[in-house]
């Protein structure tokens, strides 16, 4: 049996269709007559045949192929879309842990090394951003350039900013860690009936990651899509000094 489009057809019958002239001995096979001659089919069957598989047999083809043809880019839309945010969600994840080891490191450092605003970089500040950077390398994400990074401080402020000097060819902005030793966070408190605000000072670290979106290719078949070039994540920490 073979299958012409979606309709199964005997070989014998094909080569009837396809080789009129070397059909005898196949269907010789099928059997003979009363008078011992082979059976076969009458032209006129052969020749209907032929034209109603002419008339359905080119059709249901054309219809198919159009069909995978119009399935064939949602299908890679889906599928680059699957892998795209998946991805974007885990590096996301990761750059939190990231961050929240940073924060614990910088916390439990002494608070002392805060004297200075500009230069040199508070120990504590340092460590949160090699914290962040051996991070990234363990888990075999590239770390922009974190190792040898760029300082800027606004004077009078406990805010450090260190930009990667690579992935600048992703985003204009690049790798960006802010480090803030002196992030305050207001908590209401009981205590005897009477309720106050207690004001606690910690340690803020947020990460701005250059991301690349392959999902913006796929999506440029249907319309244009722009995702966001950067993901952004923060943790927090009580400074313990």
């Amino acid at each position: 049996m073979r299958y012409l489009c979606e309709l199964p057809v005997p070989v014998f019958f094909l080569a009837a269709v396809h080789f009129p002239g070397q059909t005898a001995g196949a269907f010789a096979s099928a059997g003979s007559d009363e008078s011992g001659k082979p059976m076969r089919p009458q032209p006129d069957m052969v020749h209907r045949i032929k034209k109603l598989f002419r008339r359905i047999g080119p059709e249901a083809c054309g219809s198919q192929i159009v069909e995978f043809a119009l399935s064939v880019p949602l299908l890679v839309l889906f599928v680059v879309g699957i892998f795209d945010f998946s991805g974007a969600l885990v590096l996301k994840h990761r750059l939190t842990n990231a961050a929240r080891e940073a924060a614990r490191v910088a916390a439990a450092d002494p608070a002392n090394d805060l004297a200075k605003f500009s230069t040199p970089v508070p120990v504590s500040v340092s460590d949160a951003a090699q914290v962040v950077d051996n991070y990234l390398l363990s888990e075999k994400i590239n770390d922009c350039g974190l190792n040898s990074p760029t300082w800027s401080n606004t004077t009078g402020s406990l805010t450090w900013l260190a930009k990667g000097t690579g992935c600048t060819s992703v985003s204009t902005t690049g790798l960006q860690v802010t480090i803030n030793r002196g992030c305050i966070s207001t908590q209401t408190m009981t205590l005897g009936g009477n309720s106050g605000t207690v004001y606690l000072v910690g340690t803020c670290v947020s990460i701005v990651y250059p991301y690349v979106w392959q999902f913006t290719s796929a999506a440029g078949l249907f319309s244009r899509f722009v995702g966001p070039s950067n993901i952004t994540t923060s943790a927090a920490a009580f400074n313990e000094n």
